[in-house]
């Protein structure tokens, strides 16, 4: 099942928010309601955002009023202003805007075929980053062995996606080779993805996962309980840098100090060859009110101040490689990646 996708002259994407207890399905008709699905966590994962980045357009065409294309093109800057706004750290956000406002500057004609044009390459988007998803799977899936039980972080399945996944995708990939795998899925706290959307998407495949909440992975790593730990990523930096959801880097150093491989699933557009260092990477910082409370249950007593990073780096030494749809590398040779 896709998790977004364009229909008639809106985005209809899952509402992620009301997982695990109910599948519903929301309708955006303007970039102003896709900018306040992004802000409001309906929709998240780097390479679902890059897509949705690329729907807020066709959206935007598709319901223009505009008389001429110079005016069309000014609407769809303005769209993409918005998007930027939402979430800072994913890159593939930006990747999407980018290419789909290149195609509408690029096409010659009036309203209908810049239309035209940039609906078909938020389109092409969406189905490249499934084509890619399952790539990405078949080429991780080599460094699972049969049996292993697996640790993942935050939600980089289908729900981070359009479908299939990058974290989840080779482990989707490892269980169609016949593989036998178990997942223990972190909590993910402040607002709980690995409980709640990456056990929801496991169940629903069958495939055993267990939650623990972010505290035991030490513990776990201990007792020899994780053969592996496969995460996402939102950026990736030219030096093998990973900018991943907030407890990504505190795994990653656990996962070293028990001599246990630390992998990266990420498409290549997550890759960001402009940001040197992972310290250059953005960092959204969201509201304090996501820590404060769990649902309608303070936990924060009022006047506390609270952090709320929503990202953090793990340094390139300590991930084992880094999973793409060209090929599975190590951090430090990340430019190989990128010479055809």
């Amino acid at each position: 099942m896709r998790t977004l996708e364009l229909r008639g002259k809106s985005l209809v994407l899952i509402d992620q928010t009301l997982l695990p207890e109910k599948l519903k399905f929301i309708k955006c008709n303007s970039a102003d309601s896709i900018a306040r699905a992004i802000k409001e966590m309906k929709v998240r994962g780097a390479p679902a955002l890059g897509v949705v980045a690329a729907m807020a357009l066709a959206v935007t065409a598709l319901n223009s009023r505009a008389k001429s294309r110079g005016a069309l093109l000014r609407e769809l800057k303005r769209a993409a202003k918005k998007i930027r706004q939402t979430r800072p750290t994913a890159a593939n956000l930006f990747v999407g805007l980018d290419r789909v406002l290149e195609v509408a500057l690029k096409t010659k004609g009036g309203v209908r075929e810049v239309t035209k044009a940039v609906v078909a390459e938020a389109q092409k988007i969406a189905d490249e980053d499934v084509k890619t998803n399952k790539r990405m799977g078949r080429n991780g899936a080599r460094l699972i062995v049969d049996g292993a039980t697996v640790l993942t972080h935050c939600n980089a399945g289908a729900l981070a996606c359009v479908d299939y996944g990058t974290a989840l995708g080779v482990i989707r990939a490892a269980k169609e080779q016949g593989k036998r795998i178990k997942v223990i899925a972190t909590e993910t706290r402040p607002l709980c993805q690995g409980a709640r959307l990456t056990a929801w998407e496991l169940k629903r495949e069958g495939i055993p996962v267990t939650v623990i909440t972010d505290n035991m992975v030490g513990y776990c790593f201990s007792k020899r309980f994780v053969n592996a730990v496969i995460v996402g990523a939102d950026r990736i930096a030219a030096n093998g840098d990973v900018a991943n959801k907030i407890g990504t880097y505190t795994i990653a150093v656990l996962a070293k100090e028990h001599n246990i491989p630390f992998y990266v699933v990420a498409p290549s557009t997550t890759i960001d060859m402009k940001t040197s260092t992972g310290d250059k990477i953005p960092i959204e910082f969201r509201k304090p009110s996501e820590v404060e409370f769990v649902g309608k249950k303070r936990l924060v007593p009022k006047g506390v101040k609270v952090l709320n990073p929503a990202f953090d780096v793990t340094p390139a030494h300590l991930i084992t490689a880094i999973v793409t749809e060209r090929g599975v590398v190590e951090p430090t040779k990340l430019k190989s990646l990128f010479k055809n």
